[in-house]
C-alpha cells in the first residue's frame, strides 16, 4: 500500500523514473540479494521501497537507517527498516547481525530476502570521487558467498521539464566470496559502484530517454493557471494539448 502511495507521490514530484543497466529478471530467486547504492538524496529510502515494488516484487526487503533519523520516521519500521548507530562499534555489530538474519532467511515463493543499503552512509553528491563506502557491506560480502551484490547508481537531474528526472542504473552483480578479505571487498565494491555511477552520469548528460526503461511517468508542463490557459487555447483551436516541452507523451 505504501508503494502505491509512493507511485502517486513520485508522479507529482518527478517527470519520470527511468532505469538502465542489468536486467533484474535474470537474477536467481534462490540467492539472497544485497542492493547497495550511492546516497545523494533524502528520497533514497523511499526510492528503494518503490523500486522493490516495481522491479523486485515478491522479495521481502529490509534496510538500515541511522537510529536518530528512524526516530523521526518511525513508520518505516513497519516497512522493513531497522535502526543502527552508525558511529559506534555496537551499531556495526547490530548491522551485521540483523543483515545476516535477513540474508540467511529461506524466503518464500517470491524468492530469498534482500537487503537495501545506502552504502556511502552520509548524503554525498554523485559527482564526488573517489567513491567511499562504509565497511559493513564488505564484511557481508566476505561472510556470505551465496549472496549477490548489485551496485545501484542514483541521480536526480533536471532535463527539459519543470520537474526533475529520477535516473537509476543497476550494475553487474558480484558474488560473495570468503577467499577475499573485507578490505579487498571494499575496494571491489567501490570500483563497481563507481563504474555504474560514471555510466549513469554519461547517460544523464545525453538527455536521451531512449537510453533508459521508463518505470513511471509523472506530470509535465508548468502546471497551475498557465497550463490551464494553454489547455483552453488548444481546445479552442481544435488542437491536442501537450503539456511537455519535449516529444515524450
Amino acid at each position: 500500500m505504501f508503494a502505491l502511495y509512493l507511485r502517486w507521490t513520485a508522479g507529482r514530484r518527478f517527470r519520470a523514473i527511468r532505469i538502465s543497466g542489468f536486467d533484474t529478471a535474470s537474477l536467481p530467486r534462490d540467492r539472497p540479494l544485497i542492493v547497495y547504492g550511492n546516497h545523494p538524496s533524502w528520497w533514497d529510502p523511499a526510492l528503494y521501497i518503490l523500486l522493490a515494488d516495481l522491479r523486485f516484487r515478491g522479495r521481502p526487503g529490509f534496510g538500515p537507517m541511522e537510529q536518530e533519523a528512524l526516530g523521526r520516521y518511525g513508520f518505516f519500521r513497519r516497512l522493513g527498516i531497522f535502526g543502527i548507530d552508525k558511529h559506534s562499534a555496537a551499531g556495526a555489530r547490530r548491522f551485521l547481525s540483523v543483515a545476516r538474519q535477513v540474508l540467511g532467511h529461506p524466503g518464500g515463493p517470491g524468492g530469498r530476502f534482500m537487503l537495501w543499503v545506502t552504502a556511502e552512509g552520509d548524503f554525498t553528491d554523485p559527482r564526488v570521487r573517489p567513491v567511499r563506502l562504509r565497511p559493513g557491506i564488505a564484511h557481508l560480502a566476505a561472510l556470505l558467498p551465496e549472496a549477490l551484490l548489485v551496485p545501484l547508481a542514483v541521480e536526480y537531474v533536471f532535463w527539459n521539464e519543470s520537474r526533475p528526472e529520477l535516473l537509476l542504473r543497476l550494475g553487474t552483480p558480484l558474488s560473495g566470496d570468503r577467499s577475499l578479505r573485507a578490505a579487498d571487498w571494499t575496494l571491489r565494491l567501490e570500483d563497481a559502484l563507481t563504474e555504474t555511477m560514471d555510466t549513469l552520469a554519461a547517460d544523464a548528460q545525453l538527455r536521451d530517454p531512449a537510453r533508459f526503461t521508463r518505470l513511471l511517468l509523472g506530470h509535465a508542463g508548468v502546471g497551475g493557471p498557465y497550463d490551464a490557459w494553454r489547455r483552453l487555447r488548444a481546445r479552442l483551436a481544435g488542437r491536442r494539448f501537450v503539456a511537455s516541452h519535449g516529444e515524450e507523451a
